[in-house]
């Protein structure tokens, strides 16, 4: 079992626990630590189911046109091919873990992350054009497509 590894990629805190690599399977398996407020823009993954589980927090998702507020415990799926998006809605922030069936998500956050050196959250990044069409770029070469902004 390799040791699990940390990136901050953009906003946030990731803990890679198992990485696609680590077995034939392909799973990837990811814990996120987001601030309050933290919304991905409107995004579909051409290839991979992305399965949230809630640890702490709350969280408004919009998967297709459902959205739902969820909890700690709870867990939901954003199925490939569907548009979802989600905002970090408690004060606190919050954690989740992220499991996708690939190296799609996974490689996305690594080519967009740099090492986390210490179990904090990053300076918050502003999205400028330039950072908004870089993070475009790179996620269509992962298989997934923006199509619209975060959530507010």
């Amino acid at each position: 079992m390799t040791p699990p590894e940390t990136f901050w990629f953009l906003n946030t805190h990731i803990t890679l626990r198992r990485a696609s690599r680590a077995s034939e399977d392909g799973m990837s398996l990811a814990e996120h630590w987001m601030p309050a407020g933290d919304s991905p823009p409107l995004h579909v993954h051409q290839r991979e189911d992305e399965i949230f589980h809630i640890l702490a927090g709350t969280i408004r998702f919009r998967v297709g046109e459902a959205e739902v507020l969820a909890e700690a415990g709870d867990s939901l799926v954003a199925p490939k091919g569907v548009p979802h998006t989600f905002r970090v809605e408690s004060p606190e922030g919050a954690r989740v873990l992220v499991m996708t069936p690939g190296e799609d998500f996974e490689g996305f956050i690594r080519d967009l992350s740099r090492p986390a050196p210490a179990l904090a959250l990053p300076d918050p990044v502003k999205p400028t054009p330039k950072l908004v069409a870089q993070v475009a770029a790179v996620a269509e070469r992962h298989n997934i497509r923006l199509l619209g902004p975060p959530m507010t």
